[in-house]
């Protein structure tokens, strides 16, 4: 089997005279999902998973959201039998496949977790196919729970017992990670977060921290997909947004700027890394820039944004963001603060898209 890098397309857009600390991550972002093998070009929408393994006829994705779309576009004498191997993917998620209007036939196949899903399905050569990865009535609001959790580091050997207590609670569907997955962002590290995720019977949809960003070669993108995404789930929105190095890249603000407009008129929630104020003061721990954050502030007002989340700070703090329901949960295992008397930790937030935020609850571990 031949190995992709992982899914990420080398850009010939001179990387290499980049200015701006995140530049270069934002401009890979948009290469996310493509790629050609045996005659079909793949292109995950919206970058929402990321190629991890590809050879003729099989076809291997990490997942970045619940529900996403994959256009396969056939040339004459292409490949037409291919293995679709889904990994973070929802447990109930099912592949539908549509050549214009034609339902194709899909075969499920066992797969080894119960958020990795395998399927077959035939991609007719000379022709467009468009595949759906999602759970029944993805799109359809109705209120749902979901996790918030950030910052494991340097506790990775032992964050399963985050996810035997995730486990514990059926309703709740995915993770919503705030970044700081690892120490230092090394592959090991990468793989070794990975690995520890197989313990969750749930996916992890996530962004970088700053900590993904202390090796010299940040692999985090060829791993987990995205650090600036949007996505719906039963007609909520959620957006994720690299903060990493402290500020947004005019790039990510511009992604930022076009999912704050689709996302007005719903329950819409936010997640980025670095707080963008620190409401305790005791750590500086926010934007480098006040001003920035202040800016900022008033772009998630007028959007009429309904709760934000963040990690870096590792503790649990509940505040307002200008108006804006805001909570810092740092409780993934990094060394703790001692101000809050909290430990680690994780959020379980209830979402009703007809009324909004229901509640937000502190789940200790500790």
């Amino acid at each position: 089997m031949r190995q992709v890098r992982l899914g990420i397309i080398a850009l010939a857009l001179g990387a290499g005279g980049c200015t701006r600390p995140a530049e270069e991550r934002a401009l890979k972002e948009q290469e996310i999902g493509r790629v050609q093998i045996a005659g079909v070009a793949f292109t995950v929408e919206d970058g929402l998973a990321v190629v991890r393994q590809m050879e003729p006829g099989a076809l291997t994705l990490w997942g970045s959201a619940p529900a996403f779309h994959v256009r396969a576009v056939a040339s004459a004498g292409a490949a037409e039998s291919w293995t679709i191997r889904v990994r973070n993917a929802m447990p109930d998620a099912e592949l539908s496949a549509l050549k214009g209007d034609e339902p194709l036939e899909v075969e499920s196949l066992p797969g080894p977790l119960p958020t990795e899903k395998v399927w077959r399905v035939r991609v007719p050569a000379g022709s467009e196919v468009r595949l759906t990865v999602a759970p029944p009535m993805w799109d359809q609001p109705m209120p749902f729970r979901f996790v918030a959790l950030a910052d494991v580091q340097e506790a990775l050997p032992r964050v399963g017992d985050i996810y035997r207590r995730i486990n514990a609670d059926p309703s709740l569907r995915f993770i919503f990670f705030s970044g700081d997955l690892t120490q230092r962002g090394t592959v090991e590290q990468l793989e070794e977060f990975q690995s520890r995720l197989q313990e969750s019977r749930i996916p992890l949809f996530a962004t970088l921290g700053n900590h993904e960003l202390i090796t010299p070669d940040p692999r985090y993108h060829e791993y987990f997909g995205r650090g600036n995404l949007h996505f719906t789930f039963h007609g909520a929105h959620f957006t994720m947004i690299d903060s990493g190095n402290g500020t947004l890249d005019p790039k990510a603000e511009e992604f930022l700027d076009g999912w704050l407009e689709a996302g007005r008129d719903a329950v819409h929630i936010l997640g980025t890394h670095i707080p963008l104020v620190d409401p305790i003061g005791v750590r500086n721990g926010a934007f480098a820039s006040r001003n920035e954050a202040a800016s900022l502030l008033g772009k998630l007002t007028r959007a009429n944004l309904d709760l934000t989340l963040y990690g870096h700070v590792h503790s649990y703090y509940s505040f307002s963001n200008a108006g804006i329901p805001a909570f810092i949960s740092g409780g993934g295992g990094a060394i703790p603060e001692q101000f809050d008397g909290i430990g680690r930790h994780f959020l379980s937030v209830e979402v009703d898209p007809a009324s909004g935020i229901r509640n937000v609850s502190l789940v200790r571990v500790d």
